[in-house]
């Protein structure tokens, strides 16, 4: 599968964006999707990850630093998956990327939090945020 990052941009502290990861393949239902993130000179940290779809249950989770304020969801009758992003901050400034695997269980991969969890990724989009 093929994943593609998108929906990023340069905006003000308090506005909203929508991050899209568009996915090439016919089983990316059977994937467990997270999105990165990585600010210059700073590891890559965890944002959020859903579970696999395919009618399915899902299981989200955020990390704590944007709970409340992100929303991750998936449409797979359009292969993607998205990170609502509101409430902006300047500290969320960095590189998102998504990445997937599958993970065919219920639930989200006990390595879910874990950027070598993933075999897939997307290139990165760029959020900026100013104060």
């Amino acid at each position: 599968v093929q994943l593609q990052a998108s929906g990023g941009g340069l905006v003000q502290a308090g506005s909203s964006l929508r991050l899209s990861c568009a996915a090439s393949g016919r089983t990316f239902s059977s994937y467990a999707v997270a999105w990165f993130r990585q600010a210059p000179g700073k590891e890559r940290d965890f944002v959020a990850a859903i579970s696999r779809g395919a009618g399915r249950t899902y299981y989200t989770a955020v990390a704590d630093s944007v709970k409340g304020r992100f929303t991750i969801s998936r449409d797979d009758a359009k292969n993607t998956v998205y990170l609502q992003m509101n409430s902006l901050k300047p500290e969320d400034t960095a590189t998102y990327y998504c990445a997937g695997d599958v993970y065919p269980n219920d639930g989200l991969p006990p390595s879910y939090k874990v950027s070598i969890g993933y075999e897939y990724w997307g290139q990165g989009t760029q959020v900026t945020v100013s104060s």
